[in-house]
């Protein structure tokens, strides 16, 4: 039995519900998160669901499903990390969906670490270790990891870190 990964696709602007239709029409299991919102028009509010991530739609396939994704209309590409499409944990969802029903008008806030701040890494061969920002560099950030009585210290991409 081949193995099924959930993969982040990045999707023309504001094509996130077509292209989750077209993809379930398809039999491609998909998850395009929406956040419930309520807008103000001039002569009233209303609740309307729009997508928690502009521009991403989840899909959950076999590698060999991976082409007849990237022929659906309004499916720009997957999300590459490495040169090699993004494995997105189940968890992750898992955690995405359980948020979204739990709250409503949740905001995004772009992750940007500071110097002396406590970090999680959350992939590789350090994956769940803790450690402490040194330094910034681009998109680059100098983590210290405490270990036996000494600091490690490795520079890490930005976005294999999360807030702890």
């Amino acid at each position: 039995m081949k193995e099924k990964n959930w993969y982040a696709i990045y999707t023309k602007p504001r094509w996130e519900k077509k292209v989750s239709k077209l993809l379930t029409d398809r039999h491609i299991v998909t998850y395009c998160p929406l956040n419930k919102v309520k807008r103000r028009w001039s002569d009233r509010m209303k609740t309307v669901w729009v997508p928690l991530l502009p521009s991403y739609v989840f899909v959950y396939i076999e590698t060999s499903d991976m082409q007849k994704v990237r022929e659906t209309p309004g499916v720009v590409n997957f999300v590459y990390i490495e040169g090699k499409p993004a494995i997105v944990k189940d968890f992750e969802v898992a955690r995405i969906r359980k948020f979204l029903s739990e709250f409503e008008n949740v905001e995004l806030e772009p992750f940007n670490p500071q110097r002396n701040q406590r970090v999680m890494i959350n992939q590789g061969i350090l994956v769940e270790e803790e450690g402490r920002v040194i330094d910034l560099k681009n998109n680059k950030v100098e983590v210290a990891i405490q270990s036996l009585n000494y600091n490690l210290v490795a520079l890490f991409d930005k976005s294999k870190l999360i807030n702890n």
